[in-house]
């Protein structure tokens, strides 16, 4: 009888981590849509810098470089300042050299009933790095 218990345990311990794995491949699948669909938006908006049909079919690198070197795109990347700053990574950056504008973008996944609440989490999570940027 005891035996038993502990086979039971055991699966449901199995079970539970097989759970937890798909979870967190759903969500770094969820996340590498999110980051491709942004790509293609940010390429609708003038920065052309892959030649891809289909937004599902980019692979960000770490630095992009597009229209003649005058736009860099940055995915992931760390933003150098002359003091420190604890948010200085957002999910892509945007440098248009020609425009002389720095553009931040930060993705979250969140429901309908929490975009007004996370986007104004992230305007507070990066308003130092975005005062840095500027006086630059």
């Amino acid at each position: 009888m005891h035996t038993y218990s502990i086979i039971i345990i055991i699966i449901i311990i199995i079970i539970i981590i097989i759970i937890i794995i798909i979870i967190i491949i759903i969500i770094k699948y969820a996340i590498d849509c999110v980051h491709n669909y942004t790509s293609t938006y940010v390429r609708k908006q003038g920065y052309n810098w892959t030649k891809k049909k289909h937004w599902y079919e980019h692979v960000p690198k770490s630095a992009e470089t597009g229209q003649g070197g005058n736009v860099t795109i940055l995915w992931n990347q760390q933003v150098q300042t002359g003091r420190t700053i604890p948010n200085n990574k957002p999910d892509i950056i945007i440098r248009d050299n020609e425009k002389g504008t720095c553009m931040l973008i930060e993705v979250a996944i969140s429901g309908d009933r929490n975009v007004i609440k996370k986007e104004a989490e992230k305007f507070l999570k990066y308003k130092d790095l975005t005062i840095e940027i500027q006086r630059v």
